[in-house]
């Protein structure tokens, strides 16, 4: 049973109807720098807030360059662990911040991430379960993004790595499991069964560059029991951020089809 505390900052970041989230993910300016997209901060929360999306993602320069004070109201998560593309292994994530300061940065959530496979895996395993400890004494939720890389790893989307890179996350503490889809439907309900209770959302991964494509993946993974989608440079960098986050809620939160939504984007 969660807390009080996690109860109510969870209904800040996913829908009281529907019990699924949009989370519009904006970490990327500590992992490859100042991208497209991410130059106005403010800007870019307000097109996506906008667009309906139930709550944005990053570290702490998030909520201190794009902090809301005008427009629709959004969940914020805040962002723990780091790496950049400029270091020996992209893929070993270390802490940079803490719940506490999540506290006081107003967050409704924080967020871990975690690869499995990779060299230091252990550590992030470790750093996942004291994050988690933390929340369940703050009544904080927690996100976990788990990944699959590594030497090991031959296909980063294949199920059975995926469903039990999802189950870690359950298992440790995480109150949203944030994965790669899998391909299906069918492959991915192993993956969202395979953590009981444990809401998972799929991530958007690399710029896909076309909307059907994005919106057949969000759908597809709705079918196989996904709590939602966390879609970062697909939605701040496409040409109408506003536009292609509506579409993605109509699917998450109403059920539109990937027709439906596509006529939405195309209006």
């Amino acid at each position: 049973m969660l807390s009080i505390g996690k109860s109510i900052r969870l209904e800040r970041i996913m829908n009281r109807q529907t019990g699924h989230t949009v989370i519009v993910p904006m970490d990327h300016g500590v992992t490859v720098g100042p991208i497209p997209g991410l130059l106005n901060m403010p800007a870019m929360v307000d097109q996506v807030a906008e667009g309906g999306a139930d709550a944005v993602l990053g570290h702490v320069g998030l909520p201190r360059l794009g902090h809301r004070g005008y427009g629709p109201d959004i969940g914020l998560i805040l962002h723990l662990s780091a790496s950049t593309r400029l270091g020996p292994d992209p893929n070993h994530k270390v802490l940079v911040s803490n719940v506490e300061r999540a506290i006081k940065y107003g967050a409704d959530a924080v967020s871990v991430h975690i690869n499995l496979g990779a060299e230091y895996e252990s550590e992030m395993l470790r750093d996942l379960g004291e994050v988690a400890m933390a929340c369940e004494n703050w009544g904080m939720p927690l996100v976990a993004m788990v990944y699959t890389r590594g030497p090991n790893i031959k296909d980063e989307h294949d199920v059975e790595v995926v469903k039990h890179a999802a189950r870690v996350a359950a298992e440790l503490g995480a109150d949203i499991v944030k994965c790669d889809y899998t391909g299906s439907p069918e492959t991915f309900r192993q993956v969202t069964e395979g953590c009981g209770p444990v809401k998972v959302v799929i991530a958007g991964g690399a710029k896909l560059g076309e909307d059907r494509a994005l919106l057949e993946m969000v759908a597809g993974a709705m079918e196989g029991g996904a709590a939602g989608a966390s879609i970062g440079r697909n939605a701040f960098q496409h040409e109408s951020p506003e536009k292609i986050t509506r579409a993605i809620c109509a699917i998450v939160h109403e059920g539109k089809s990937v027709d439906d939504a596509m006529a939405m984007l195309q209006a």
